[in-house]
C-alpha cells in the first residue's frame, strides 16, 4: 500500500521545477502500474512482463542518459537515480532493468553501428545482459579465465560466467574475457554477441539460477563453447552513464555510476518498507489501540524515516558531483555502501514491526526486504566498498 510523502520543506539546490515534474511522472507510473505488476508476478519467478517493458520504452526509462539527439531524454546520473528510486519503491527489478540500456553496448568503432544501436537502445530496441562474473571471478575480475582466441578476423570464445541478468530475454551479451595471445595472460577485452531475444547464440547454453529473491529478472550460469566473434564485436562496456575508456579501466569506471544507481534502488526499497510499515501501523490495533501509538514503535520509525533521508541525500550530492565533472570513486563507493547497509537494517526493521504478519507473501514487506539484502552484495559488495574508500584515506606504500 502506497502512501502520500509529503516533499520536505527544505530543498536541495539541485532539486529543479524540471526534476520536479519528472519526479511526478514516475511515481505515479511507478505506483499505478508496477507495484500491481510487483505484486503479481514477483512471486512467478519469471522476467518482467513484457507489457511493462514496453511502458518503460514508451516514457523514455531506457534512453534516460542517451543524448536527446539519438532519441533519448539525455539527462545525467542525477534523473537517472531519482528515477531508480521511485521504480524501486515498487519493484527493484524494473529499476535494474532499464540500466540494461543506457547506450550499454554500443561504443562501437564502426560510427554507423554505433549510431543505430544507440537508437535503438533508447527506444528499449537493444537491452543487454553482463557476462563479467565467473565462478572463480566474482568482486576479483582481474582474474577471469574466459579467453578470447584470435583467428584470423575473428575470436573464438570459451569460458564459463555467472551471474548474467537478462541473458536470454535481451538483445545482446556483453562478455568479458581475456585476449589470448601467447603465453603470457592478455589484455581484458569485451565483446557484445548480438542475439534474438529468448535465445542463446550459437556455442552458448546456460541454466537459470535458483534465488531467493531479485525475480523479474532472470540470472543465468553461461557457458561459452569455442563461441565466434567478430573482430569489431569489441566495444567499450558502457554507454553514456560510464566513461569511455577500453577494458577493465572502462569497467571500473562504469561502476561508479553503477554503484550510485544502487544506492539509490537501496533507498527505493527502505522508502517503501518505511511507508508501508507507517500504514500498517496505523491500522493494526494490539491492546486497544493503534500499534502507531505505543512510543517504542513510533521512536523506530522515526530513526527508520531518518536513516532514509539522509541516504537519500547522499546519493543525491554524489550524483549531483558526476553531472558536473567531478571524479567520485571514493564517495561512490560510501554512498553505495550506506545506503544498501541502511535498506538492509530498514527493511528488517519494517518485517519486526508486520510482526508475523511480515513474514508472509500478504505484504509487500518480504519482498522488499529479500531484495534489499542483494544490494550489499552486487556492484560489489559491502567489503569491496570499505576497501575502496580504505585504500583512499589509507593509501598502502608500493610493493
Amino acid at each position: 500500500m502506497l502512501v502520500a510523502v509529503q516533499p520536505p520543506q527544505l530543498q536541495p539546490p539541485w532539486v529543479t521545477a524540471e526534476r520536479a515534474e519528472l519526479l511526478t511522472t514516475v511515481r505515479a507510473f511507478s505506483s499505478t502500474e508496477v507495484l500491481p505488476a510487483a505484486n503479481l508476478h514477483d512471486r512467478t519467478e519469471k522476467a518482467i512482463p513484457a507489457h511493462l517493458m514496453d511502458r518503460l520504452a514508451e516514457l523514455g526509462y531506457f534512453g534516460i542518459t542517451v543524448p536527446a539527439e539519438y532519441g533519448g531524454l539525455g539527462l545525467g546520473v542525477f534523473e537517472y537515480a531519482m528515477i531508480s528510486e521511485e521504480l524501486s519503491r515498487s519493484w527493484m527489478s524494473v529499476a535494474s532493468i532499464i540500466a540494461r540500456a543506457q547506450g550499454l553496448g554500443t561504443r562501437f568503432d564502426d560510427p554507423d553501428r554505433r549510431d543505430e544501436l544507440t537508437r535503438r537502445s533508447a527506444r528499449g530496441e537493444w537491452i543487454g545482459a553482463a557476462a563479467f562474473s565467473e565462478p572463480d571471478a566474482g568482486s576479483d575480475l582481474g582474474s577471469i579465465q574466459t579467453v578470447a582466441r584470435r583467428v584470423g578476423d575473428r575470436y573464438i570464445i570459451s569460458g564459463h560466467k555467472r551471474w548474467c541478468g537478462n541473458a536470454y530475454e535481451g538483445d545482446f551479451i556483453l562478455v568479458m574475457c581475456r585476449i589470448e595471445d601467447g603465453p603470457d595472460p592478455g589484455p581484458i577485452r569485451t565483446f557484445a554477441l548480438p542475439k534474438d531475444r529468448n535465445s542463446f547464440p550459437a556455442g552458448v547454453t546456460g541454466e537459470p539460477i535458483d534465488k531467493i529473491g531479485y525475480h523479474g529478472i532472470v540470472s543465468w550460469n553461461l557457458t561459452f563453447d569455442e563461441v565466434q566473434a567478430a573482430a569489431d564485436d569489441m566495444v567499450e562496456p558502457f554507454g553514456f552513464s560510464g566513461a569511455e575508456g577500453q577494458g577493465f579501466k572502462a569497467v571500473v569506471n562504469g561502476l561508479n555510476v553503477a554503484r550510485v544507481q544502487t544506492a539509490a534502488r537501496a533507498v527505493g526499497l527502505a522508502r517503501a518498507a518505511l511507508e508501508d510499515t507507517v500504514a500498517y501501523l496505523q491500522t493494526r490495533v494490539q491492546f486497544g489501540s493503534p500499534l502507531g501509538d505505543f512510543q517504542a514503535l513510533r521512536f523506530t520509525v522515526a530513526d527508520m524515516a531518518a536513516k532514509v533521508a539522509q541516504a537519500r541525500t547522499f546519493y543525491q550530492y554524489v550524483a549531483n558531483l558526476m553531472d558536473n565533472g567531478v571524479a567520485c570513486e571514493q564517495e561512490a563507493a560510501m554512498t553505495k555502501l550506506l545506503a544498501t547497509e541502511m535498506a538492509v537494517e530498514v527493511t528488517g526493521q519494517a518485517l519486526q514491526l508486520h510482526g508475523g504478519n511480515g513474514y508472509t507473501r500478504e505484504h509487500s514487506i518480504e519482498r522488499y526486504w529479500r531484495d534489499a539484502r542483494l544490494t550489499t552484495i552486487f556492484e560489489g559488495t559491502s567489503q569491496i566498498q570499505q576497501k575502496i574508500i580504505s585504500d583512499r584515506i589509507l593509501p598502502r606504500p608500493p610493493r
